[in-house]
């Protein structure tokens, strides 16, 4: 295979759509259960950062590279001031999160496309998921090994991405080959096979000019070519800049400007945050222990956990919302992705509901958020709040729903 060359940038052209359209034209699985991966090189806090996420023992952090060589996985639970507030509005015995799914996957080294460091097995690991939390080391410790012998977080995102490059531009050309081999056979639809080498051949010309897939601009059609390749740089990407707490706490890093910069011209759809892995294990260590966590905060102006928000942002990059049933037994709160119809919405609470739609009964959250427990839905309904809604409604974050369906069934 070539190697990469010309490496360049580019801006996105974001053109507005339709719910509907934005939802037939997207990147990745069309899926309501989707899952991510923390990716970065060998030795930046990957595993840490799974283990303060996930509030568990799982993953192995270690001052040596490949301390986790087979992914972890575990189920993260999304935090939902909305869900806490609807289950006060509805006076709910108790209330159902959704969660995440969340891969510790292990750390790459340079070459890793070329099968560098058993590169391939975790290049491999991270085809699997939906998202990708990039975790990148922001912090000097002579103490704890880095694989390229010095901290340089641009330096670092930059190897990162070239290897799930270099991996793409492998899956493509394999595909292309095979392509290429089913064009010769006789009757076959050549016109659709000789589009989906024209769109390979395009993909092709994308990466090697050093730009990742999330950067192009495609089409549904072309689209529909991209998506069972299941490439490592069409997946979403929140960056994550692992700092020290002094950092954190003060939301300042020497790397953070260049890193941002970074993004901003070569990846300009991935959001960066910053982190401190020490500081989320120490909270973590200390949340059964009040006084000795408070004074421990105290430290470090009071800095919050960033894990809520960090999923918030891997939930946004996926275009994922919540929608929500409430009633006297329980408040739950579902996701969908974006663009999701209310009968696919029924579906996933129970597919029968979606076999059988009717029609749904949607409260809007803007009206919901000020409104003080018990609900009064008699009076929602006379101030025009209460939303009938048919097979053609999309479903946007924060609305409750009930669903009505044929054989007397409704949620």
């Amino acid at each position: 295979m070539k190697q990469i060359r010309n490496f360049a940038t580019s801006a996105i052209r974001h053109a507005k759509k339709s719910a509907s359209a934005a939802k037939q034209s997207q990147l990745g699985r069309v899926s309501n259960n989707l899952s991510s991966g923390v990716v970065g090189l060998a030795n930046v806090g990957k595993s840490t950062f799974f283990q303060a996420i996930t509030r568990s023992s799982l993953g192995k952090p270690a001052n040596y590279p490949y301390a986790t060589i087979d992914p972890c996985m575990s189920q993260v639970v999304v935090q939902s001031p909305m869900l806490d507030h609807l289950q006060q509005l509805y006076g709910s015995a108790k209330k159902v999160p959704t969660s995440m799914t969340i891969y510790d996957i292990a750390g790459l080294t340079r070459n890793a496309a070329s099968g560098e460091g058993l590169g391939n097995k975790f290049l491999s690991d991270i085809r699997q998921v939906d998202g990708v939390f990039h975790v990148v080391r922001g912090f000097r410790d002579d103490d704890i090994t880095h694989v390229e012998t010095n901290v340089d977080a641009v330096r670092d995102l930059t190897i990162v991405t070239d290897e799930l490059i270099l991996k793409d531009l492998d899956y493509i050309e394999t595909a292309l080959e095979q392509a290429q081999k089913t064009l010769r056979k006789p009757q076959v639809d050549r016109k659709r096979i000789q589009f989906e080498i024209d769109t390979l051949s395009k993909l092709s010309d994308h990466l090697y000019s050093g730009m990742k897939v999330t950067t192009g601009e495609w089409t549904s059609e072309e689209i529909e070519v991209i998506n069972p390749l299941n490439l490592l740089t069409a997946k979403p990407t929140v960056v994550l800049l692992n700092v020290n707490e002094k950092d954190y706490s003060s939301n300042t890093n020497e790397f953070k400007e260049a890193v941002q910069a970074w993004i901003d011209e070569n990846c300009p759809q991935d959001e960066m945050m910053l982190f401190s892995a020490a500081y989320e294990t120490k909270l973590n260590e200390l949340r059964d222990d009040p006084e000795s966590l408070a004074s421990y905060m105290s430290e470090f102006n009071n800095a919050g956990s960033a894990m809520g928000e960090i999923v918030d942002k891997m939930r946004a990059a996926l275009r994922l919302v919540s929608f929500y049933t409430c009633g006297p037994k329980e408040a739950h709160q579902w996701t969908v992705r974006e663009g999701t119809t209310a009968p696919e919405a029924a579906g996933a609470i129970h597919t029968d509901l979606q076999k059988t739609f009717i029609s749904a009964q949607v409260y809007k959250w803007e009206d919901l958020e000020k409104q003080d427990a018990p609900l009064d839905e008699a009076n929602l309904k006379s101030k025009g709040k209460q939303y009938r809604q048919g097979k053609a409604y999309i479903i946007e974050d924060g609305d409750v729903l009930v669903v009505k369906a044929a054989g007397g069934k409704s949620r």
